[in-house]
């Protein structure tokens, strides 16, 4: 549930920002090799995590979550939940993924 919250809430700001799949993957992929591995990726949808981790602890209190509700949740689960959800859009399994795998739902 959180996990949802934070892309949907970092979705509303990239949105505003970012017209097309392409523009995704060339604002994920800082390395500029033409795809995202996995770092990137959590790298990118972290970033809601961290403007609400208002004291920069590595820690969503309950507080710090959206409504004010819900368990305390860390950078690390935050990222292996990521790790999770990148597993199932890399189709191809190659460790990387392409404008088609981002646009693609995780399965």
């Amino acid at each position: 549930m959180l996990l949802v919250a934070l892309v949907f809430a970092h979705s509303a700001v990239a949105t505003a920002q970012v017209s097309a799949t392409g523009d995704y993957l060339s604002r994920m992929d800082s390395d500029h090799d033409g795809r995202v591995a996995l770092v990137e990726y959590q790298d990118w949808m972290s970033y809601a995590f961290m403007r609400m981790d208002l004291d920069g602890d590595g820690v969503l209190t309950t507080a710090e979550l959206p409504g004010g509700r819900g368990n305390p949740v860390s950078l690390v689960e935050h990222r292996e939940k990521l790790a999770s959800t990148f597993g199932r859009q890399d189709r191809n399994r190659d460790g990387f993924l392409d404008a088609g795998e981002l646009a693609a739902p995780p399965q």
